[in-house]
């Protein structure tokens, strides 16, 4: 029985693709062979020996000790593009919402109280102008990050009357194929600022990423520009948004992650974090997620994972052995070498490596037993093997 550990709140559609047979699931799982999680901070100490793998229901695993997971041979998944249509939908409310002072006309309207029909409209008239915005069609648009969720974001831009800047210095070939021909690519992030009329950010969280959006970058925006983030906190330096507001560099500042420096301005719209927050993306991650367990306990592969490379066999004999290891020159020479010596044939096998670490797959025409495991696992430079046996 394979047990599975959920953290948080996880949707119902994803927890029934485990089959009850095989699998033991709940929150309080001791010494679980995979973790499902969404927010909720996963240290070091979940690195037990037993774990095999933890899959994000979402996008970002900042909440997750991915560099110690690796030394411990741990498999991390996100689920890239499963919430991808809920934070487009919140991006272009953002910016619909920086185009027009909706939120400040509805307030002015609750506000008025208990009035007859003829003292309401002549209220209502007498202050529209108050609230008076600016169309965003023929407009531009740059989106910065261009894979499952910018690539959305720039469709909808261009459907809306908007002409699309993009700049994405690490975009996929798939990410590539997604983007609409019409986005007019750029060659660094400097020309994107300085000729947009509104700019989203969609990139990860990395060293480089970090405080991508500093004074210096601020500074190269048109005056009035409309600056989104709906992607990650720390990409954007606060404190360097208020001067760049003050200055008017920028004219609204819309964001899914509150910043006290920021909270109370006028100029600036905060959501409590509601990007991906829908029934239908929550839904689809559990699922993705759940998907991706099953296929790595129960065969070995791997998709979308952020620390192992992306590895997937069909399988050839249902006796099959996942093992990774460091990097390094040899290796696989010397667990074949062990398997030789136990008279197991390899009938497929697939390696591939993703900076210093590498993962393999090999089908067997017999079981490995436990003694043949443990050679494996004794090989210097080994991190982890099982024996993964069709069901």
């Amino acid at each position: 029985m394979l047990k599975i550990l959920t953290l948080n709140q996880i949707a119902l559609e994803g927890l029934e693709r485990f089959p009850r047979d095989r699998y033991e699931i709940g929150s309080a799982i001791p010494d679980p062979d995979a973790i499902l999680v969404r927010s909720q901070t996963l240290s070091e100490q979940y690195a037990t020996q037993r774990l095999r793998c933890v899959a994000r229901a979402g996008a970002g695993v900042n909440n997750i000790a991915v560099e110690a997971m690796t030394r411990n041979g741990i498999v991390v998944f996100n689920t890239p593009g499963a919430n991808a249509n809920s934070v487009k939908e919140s991006v272009i409310t953002a910016m619909l919402l920086a185009s027009r002072d909706v939120i400040g006309g509805v307030g002015f309207v609750h506000g008025l109280g208990a009035l007859d029909a003829a003292e309401l409209h002549r209220q209502v008239e007498a202050e529209k102008k108050r609230f008076r915005g600016a169309e965003i069609a023929g407009k531009t648009l740059g989106v910065v990050g261009l894979g499952a969720i910018g690539s959305l974001v720039a469709d909808v831009g261009l459907r809306l009357g908007m002409k699309v800047l993009g700049f994405d210095p690490a975009i996929s070939v798939d990410a590539a194929w997604r983007l609409p021909s019409e986005v007019q690519r750029m060659e660094n992030l400097y020309a994107l600022l300085s000729r947009s009329d509104y700019i989203s950010l969609h990139v990860p969280l990395l060293p480089d990423t970090a405080g991508l959006i500093n004074d210096e970058r601020l500074k190269a925006t048109r005056p009035g520009t409309v600056l989104i983030n709906y992607a990650r906190d720390e990409i954007v330096d606060p404190t360097a948004v208020a001067r760049a507001l003050d200055a008017g560099q920028l004219s609204r500042y819309v964001s899914d992650f509150p910043a006290p420096e920021l909270i109370g301005r006028p100029d600036v719209i905060f959501t409590p974090h509601l990007g991906a927050s829908t029934g239908e993306a929550e839904t689809n991650c559990a699922i993705m997620a759940a998907e991706q367990i099953i296929d790595f306990l129960e065969n070995g592969n791997i998709r979308n994972s952020v620390n192992f490379p992306s590895l997937q066999l069909d399988r050839t004999t249902g006796h099959r052995i996942a093992f990774s290891n460091y990097n390094v020159p040899r290796m696989l020479n010397s667990v074949l070498s062990v398997l030789a010596d136990n008279n197991l044939n390899v009938i497929d096998m697939l390696n591939k490596s993703r900076d210093e670490i590498a993962y393999n797959l090999i089908d067997l025409d017999r079981p490995a037993d436990d003694a043949v495991l443990a050679r494996i696992t004794a090989i210097e430079g080994v991190v982890n093997v099982r024996s993964v046996e069709s069901k």
